[in-house]
Formats: C-alpha cells, sequence, structure tokens
C-alpha cells in the first residue's frame, strides 16, 4: 500500500532534481559567458596576422581621450565581388578597433552601417552622397574615406589591403588638436620632398609622413631668417654644400633655448657646415667612409647591411623583429669623445656597423681600400652610423623635468630615398620612429600592409565524384559503423 506514495515521491525527487540541474547549467553558463567577458584571450593563428592590430596603432587607441564614431555605406549583398569583398575586409578590421578601444575606459570606437538609399535623411546630414565610403567622426572634425585609399592595385589587381594605415590616419585626423608641423631644410642642395626620383626623391617619405597627420613645409634659413613657430621638427636630409654661419646659429638657438628638435642626414664628402652645432650636442661626424669586407653585412651591389641596433625606443621595434637597414654610402657618426662634461646632455649611438667594418679616411685617393692600423677609424667594437642627443633634467633636480631639445644625426640620407623606402626592411620604420621620437611619439611604430591571400581549390571530374560518392556513402557509413559498435559494447 506504500508503492504510490513512494512512486509520487519519486518522480517528485526526479523533477526537482531535473529542475536543479537545468537551473545549474544556466548559472555556469551564464557564469562563463561573464567571466569571458571581463576575463577574455584572442589568439590570431592566420600566417599574416590578419586579425591583429600593428603596435603603433595600439597606441594611437589606447591613448584616445574621445570618442569616435565610423559610419559604413559600403554595399551589404552587393553582387560587385570586389565590394563584397572591401566589405568583408573593412568589417573585420574594424572588429579589431572596437575591442581594442574597449580596454581603454576613456576611448570608445563605434560603427554604424549606413543603407544611403534607404536613410537618405541620416545620409544628408552627414554630408555622404553615394555609397562605399566610410566616414570618421569625432565632435565636429570629419574625415571621409573611399575604396581606392583601401588597397594598392597593380595590374588591374589588388595586392595589398592598406586599410589599417588608413583608418589610423583618419582617426589622427579627426583626434589631432593641431597637426605637427614638419619642415625640410632647402637652399643647400637637399634631397626633395616633391621628387619622385629614385635616387634623390623624398616623395615616398613625404607620403608616410601626410598619412601620419604631419604638416609639411620647406625652410629656406637663408630667406627667413627666423624658424616658424608652429615648426615641431626640422630636417636637413643630405645638403651638398654647407649651411651659413647664420643659418647654424638659428638652430642652435632654436635647439638649445626654444626645445627644438632637429633630424640631420650627411653623406661621406660633403662639408654641411654643422660641425660646430654638433659638436654643442656632443655628436661627431667623422670624415670617413664606412667599408665592411665582409659579404655577410654587404648586399648586392655593395650596399651596407645594418643590424646591429643600441636599445632606444626608436631601434626597439627593429630589434624585436630583427629587421635590417640598408643604405650606400655613409660615414660614421659617433659620441664625440672629447665632448665637454654636461649632465644634461644625453648621448647615445643608434644603429652600428658589423665588427668587420672601419672607417676609411683616405676614400678619397685612388687607392685599394684597406684598413690601416692608426690612420683608418675601428669602432670598439663597432662603428657607430647614427646618433641621439638630447637635454635631460639636471642630476641635482631629478624630479623637475624640463622639455629639452633633441638631435638625432644620421651618416648617411641614401637610406630615406625613394628606391630604398620603397624595399620594405627597417629603412622606413627608422626614421618614422626618429621622428615619432623628436616629437615624443615614442611609442608609434610603422604599420605595414596586410597582403591579399587567395585559396584557390581546383578539382577535376574524377575527383569530384570520388569527394561526391564520400559524402553520399563515406560519412553516413561511419556513423552507421559507429553505431553497430555501441548497440554490440551495450550487448556485451
Amino acid at each position: 500500500m506504500h508503492w504510490p506514495e513512494s512512486f509520487q515521491a519519486n518522480r517528485w525527487i526526479r523533477t526537482i532534481n531535473l529542475v536543479l540541474q537545468a537551473v545549474l547549467f544556466v548559472f555556469l553558463f551564464g557564469g562563463i559567458n561573464y567571466l569571458a567577458q571581463i576575463y577574455s584571450w584572442r589568439f590570431d593563428l592566420t600566417r599574416g596576422r590578419l586579425f591583429s592590430l600593428s603596435a603603433e596603432t595600439r597606441s594611437y587607441i589606447t591613448g584616445l581621450t574621445q570618442p569616435i564614431r565610423i559610419v559604413v555605406t559600403l554595399e551589404r549583398e552587393s553582387e560587385n565581388e570586389a565590394i563584397a569583398q572591401a566589405r568583408r575586409d573593412v568589417m573585420g578590421l574594424l572588429r579589431e578597433y572596437s575591442d581594442a578601444a574597449q580596454r581603454n575606459s576613456s576611448a570608445k570606437v563605434e560603427v554604424e552601417e549606413l543603407d544611403v538609399y534607404q536613410q537618405r535623411r541620416r545620409a544628408e546630414a552627414l554630408g555622404i552622397t553615394d555609397n562605399n565610403v566610410l566616414l570618421f567622426m569625432s565632435g565636429e572634425k570629419r574625415r571621409y574615406v573611399f575604396l581606392n585609399e583601401l588597397y594598392r592595385v597593380e595590374g588591374h589587381e589588388r595586392k595589398e589591403f592598406l586599410g589599417e594605415r588608413t583608418f589610423t590616419a583618419a582617426i589622427l585626423d579627426v583626434t589631432a588638436a593641431a597637426k605637427r608641423k614638419i619642415y625640410f631644410l632647402v637652399g643647400h642642395g637637399e634631397m626633395g620632398i616633391e621628387s619622385v626620383e629614385p635616387d634623390r626623391g623624398l616623395s615616398q617619405l613625404r607620403d608616410a609622413l601626410h598619412q601620419r597627420n604631419f604638416g609639411i613645409d620647406r625652410l629656406d634659413l637663408a630667406q627667413t631668417r627666423t624658424i616658424p613657430d608652429d615648426a615641431d621638427v626640422i630636417l636637413a636630409i643630405s645638403p651638398q654644400g654647407p649651411l651659413l654661419r647664420q643659418e647654424q646659429e638659428l638652430l642652435r638657438q632654436w635647439l638649445n633655448s626654444r626645445a627644438g628638435r632637429l633630424i640631420v642626414a650627411i653623406d661621406p664628402g660633403r662639408n654641411h657646415g654643422m660641425d660646430d652645432l654638433l659638436y654643442d650636442w656632443g655628436v661627431l661626424a667623422d670624415d670617413v667612409l664606412v667599408l665592411d669586407d665582409s659579404p655577410d653585412f654587404l648586399v648586392d651591389g655593395g650596399d651596407l647591411l645594418l643590424r646591429r641596433f643600441l636599445p632606444h625606443p626608436i631601434t626597439q621595434v627593429l630589434i624585436d623583429n630583427q629587421i635590417p637597414i640598408v643604405t650606400g654610402l655613409a660615414r660614421s657618426v659617433r659620441p664625440d669623445p672629447g665632448r665637454p662634461l654636461d649632465t644634461t646632455l644625453k648621448v647615445a649611438p643608434l644603429v652600428a656597423t658589423a665588427p668587420s667594418a672601419w672607417g676609411e679616411r683616405g676614400y678619397m685617393l685612388n687607392q685599394v681600400a684597406k684598413f690601416d692600423e692608426g690612420v683608418d677609424l675601428k669602432g670598439n667594437p663597432s662603428l657607430p652610423v647614427a646618433v641621439v642627443s638630447e637635454r635631460v633634467s639636471a642630476a641635482n633636480l631629478p624630479s623637475f623635468s624640463v622639455r629639452g631639445g633633441r638631435l638625432a644625426v644620421f651618416g648617411s640620407s641614401d637610406f630615406l630615398s625613394n628606391n630604398r623606402i620603397g624595399m620594405g626592411g627597417g629603412n622606413l620604420s627608422l626614421i618614422l620612429n626618429t621622428i615619432n621620437w623628436a616629437v615624443d611619439r615614442d611609442a608609434q611604430l610603422n604599420i605595414p600592409p596586410r597582403p591579399l591571400e587567395r585559396f584557390q581549390l581546383a578539382l577535376s571530374q574524377t575527383d569530384l565524384g570520388k569527394l561526391r560518392l564520400a559524402l553520399l556513402f563515406g560519412v553516413p557509413g561511419t556513423v552507421g559503423l559507429f553505431g553497430l559498435f555501441v548497440y554490440w559494447m551495450r550487448r556485451s
């Protein structure tokens, strides 16, 4: 007579057990999702790291102090494969920007998709008259980005995706209070920023600086006789003749009294006329030609392959990624061993040669180049070809920080030419990092383009037939055999 009561009790116990299991499952699932939102890890396993932002972009995003809104008008279901692919590339990349911004409480990157034809009023309010355009906004500032800015095209075929470089430049445009201004010194035969010549042109460097929101102009000190107030950094690239004494004095006063920033690239065999200025900043540019007889540190044509970098914010990315520098003729530039004692001056080498290299003093003579002990210059263990110098706080005032001048000197200008920067490698990174260091953007690095990888599966009719049979019979057969195995195990 107790069987019905026992059966009903067991049924209630089973019901409560199932309910508790469901509740526990919901709490477990919700708890895992909650923890995943707070503690998340993302791994990019693609060969070209297609889903990872560069260090330069991450440094910009984490430094944002105002929200960014990005409006995308790319068609959702376009029959044009080029536009469809562009939308996939763009939206995938923008997700990375949003994710990077979530790690910074003050930064926010919002992405809005807009159909120009169905949301006509909204499009007109934003000034968008056509689709397939992106709009970057921050406050009242706006920047439009078009499809032709997102790809490098060669032979009517897209080769590289330039989206990250273009998007980061747009974010800089709409968030910067004012553009940093770079002046290129002219009047002494310097390399030209408008020139597209492979050996003496700087047009590729100019374009790279424009993309990073720098303003660019030329400066002829012999005519202006003053340095503009908006000059953040001055570049003197390969002067073929000496600067006038008054020009050198203007630069010295600007560096010392106005905490100016100067980057100089001087070639061997050229009288640059800045010896006194370099002496004040503890830098010695030796009149030698750097030579190396080791094939491990030369490229085709005898150009130098520089792989030795000294630790510094400018060179850290080159050290981490083991990226070399390629340059032509170079001279030694090193900390001056005879410079006056000055606790506020910090001089450090950046780039050096291999231990097998030396500075040839008789390079102007028609003779076989070889190292002559006691005559030629030998490094210990290597010969510096790039040096930075900066004014720092006095040693007795460690807690009192005053912005000081900064000077970077390179013993070659060839690494900046169009044909060198266009080769890839670390040349562009080196000069961009130097400029960023000069204007106090130490952590911002170069953004490489992303190669477009295409995969194609080619199958013959025989292969297609085998694949069809495998799908029709192979998979069901495998499942059936597994079922028979389980049935047999249970019977046993």
